[in-house]
């Protein structure tokens, strides 16, 4: 490379939580950086600074640093040429980059390069230094890179191991404890949501209604509620504005099992440190520690849940909510789930559930019997089993946990209060508006783009308030209701009337065999050792 008369330099400065944590902090610190490499050019009469370039908090594993490519692309533009940096693990850790980008890259541009405390400079390095000490310092940041980020996973490991919490964000439901950070707590609002979501799944409401329901009772989605708590949190999920409830967003809280006390981590691996991208790990290889905190919902609950979610019942047409057997009926031959078929025939309709696999034409019989004869038997069945049980405290405990609890209208409570303090903000944001407009910090367009925006968010407040005053009116009655059918319930054990909530508290499965014998699968404990009840 022939010298130049005068040189325009890049200074790049960089770096990383890994080079603090190491103990390097104070000469490593950008300030640090920056004073070095500025007195050296002012010792240099042929040397004028260009611009800085600093990446603060960026890993030199990679070269997909944001100021990194802005000083690239000043290369490209010959604007710079010389690259100066405080030494070579500043550039990158990456040996093979590194090298390339020294003795290919740079020379390409006609840039030279200067490490100050390696004692490198591209224009004076004879062969010896280029071709063995060079990749030799790089090799060695490199391994110094590959050690950092073992020591890393391995403490991360340790801690999953010990069930401790080291996600960046608290779990939807939850928020970390102030005083332990690794530690998860309730949050009070969010949690109510989340029993909500898994009471109305095994109701047999459907994902997508759950997700509509919530929005229209104006509940905050996971996002919103994390920014609102000033969080920055961001996620790719997100593809509107303000994000909303989705079917996949109630899946993905249906399927943690971390709603029930169970700390599940180390679900995905980076596939390099070198590399961003991550890859799913096999079930088996996932920390489990149970107990870690406190559950929202019983692992009775859950495994119920997922039940369901594999059978992917859905509802009829212009229905949010599944029949009343939906995910509890099944062959008792072949073990498919039972679908069920409605015939109709002048004007008159019959209800009936057959084999699905016989449907799909696999070979088993058809096992069809009608709805009617279906609810007598299991009312019987689960009538005269409960007739046996000695311990009625556990059905007690049972009803207990029906879905509806008047806990719920305190939480409804501050939802509507919440609700009328965002319509009140909206309502502020509008007036103030014309006078932004008209002093000229807002443009016409701005003006009436803040405008529909503010509009429709107090509209869709009052809306929301409006859904939430009637939810708690319903909650209330429903409430009334499982009182009632509470104290029936402990007068004594009769089912008066087969319901969901009935299905949901006592049945685990309903098994139809050929010959129209019916085998209830009961949920709770038979003192007689049990579990399964025939029909008659």
């Amino acid at each position: 490379m022939e010298a130049k008369t005068f040189y325009r330099v890049a200074v790049y400065l960089r770096l990383s939580r890994d080079d603090v944590s190491d103990g390097g902090a104070e000469s490593n610190s950008i300030g640090s950086q920056r004073d070095l490499i500025c007195s050296y050019i002012r010792r240099h009469d042929d040397m004028e600074l260009y611009d800085i370039y600093v990446d603060d908090g960026w890993s030199g594993a990679n070269f997909d640093r944001p100021s990194f490519r802005r000083m690239m692309e000043d290369i490209a533009q010959g604007h710079i040429d010389c690259v100066m940096v405080k030494d070579l693990s500043r550039l990158g850790r990456d040996y093979i980059e590194a090298g390339r980008l020294i003795q290919k890259t740079f020379p390409a541009f006609c840039v030279r390069f200067i490490a100050i405390n390696d004692n490198f400079d591209s224009l004076t390095a004879d062969f010896h230094e280029k071709t063995l000490v060079l990749p030799v310092k790089n090799f060695i940041n490199d391994a110094y890179c590959s050690d950092i980020s073992k020591k890393v996973k391995s403490q991360q490991q340790l801690k999953r191991e010990r069930g401790e919490y080291i996600g960046a964000f608290a779990a939807y439901g939850y928020r970390k404890d102030p005083m332990k950070r690794h530690r998860l707590l309730v949050d009070p609002y969010a949690a109510w949501i989340v029993k909500k979501i898994f009471a109305w799944k095994i109701a047999g409401v459907s994902n997508i209604a759950i997700a509509e329901q919530l929005n229209a009772l104006g509940v905050l989605s996971p996002l919103e509620y994390k920014k609102s708590l000033g969080e920055t949190y961001d996620t790719g999920f997100a593809t509107h504005i303000k994000a909303r409830w989705s079917a996949v967003a109630v899946k993905r809280i249906l399927t943690s099992e971390l709603y029930t006390g169970v700390m599940v981590q180390g679900k995905t691996e980076k596939v390099s440190h070198k590399v961003k991208h991550t890859r799913q790990k096999p079930r088996e290889a996932w920390v489990r520690v149970a107990d870690t905190h406190e559950a929202l919902v019983s692992a009775e609950d859950f495994l119920t849940v997922q039940r369901l979610l594999e059978v992917d019942a859905r509802a009829s047409a212009g229905k949010n909510r599944n029949h009343m057997f939906a995910g509890y009926l099944y062959c008792g031959d072949c073990g498919q789930p039972m679908i069920r078929r409605v015939n109709r025939y002048r004007g008159s309709e019959r209800v009936c559930f057959v084999c699905a696999s016989r449907n799909r034409g696999l070979g088993c019989t058809r096992h069809s019997i009608c709805e009617e004869r279906l609810i007598h038997l299991v009312s019987t069945g689960l009538g005269r089993q409960l007739a046996l049980f000695a311990d009625l405290e556990h059905v007690r405990r049972e009803i207990r946990n029906l879905r509806v609890h008047v806990d719920g209208t305190a939480s409804l409570a501050g939802e509507i209060e919440r609700q009328k303090r965002e319509r009140k903000k909206y309502q502020s944001l509008s007036a103030g508006l014309y006078e932004d407009f008209r002093r000229g910090i807002l443009t016409e367009e701005e003006y009436k783009e803040f405008g529909e925006i503010y509009r429709a968010q107090y509209q869709a407040a009052g809306e929301a308030i409006e859904c939430q005053e009637q939810t708690m009116r319903q909650t209330m009655r429903a409430a009334a209701g499982a009182q009632a059918r509470l104290r029936q319930m402990q007068t004594a054990p009769k089912i008066a009337k087969l319901s969901r909530d009935v299905l949901v508290t006592f049945i685990n499965r309903i098994l139809v065999y050929e010959d129209k014998r019916v085998l209830l699968e009961l949920r709770v404990k038979n003192p007689y050792g049990d579990k399964r009840q025939e029909g008659t």
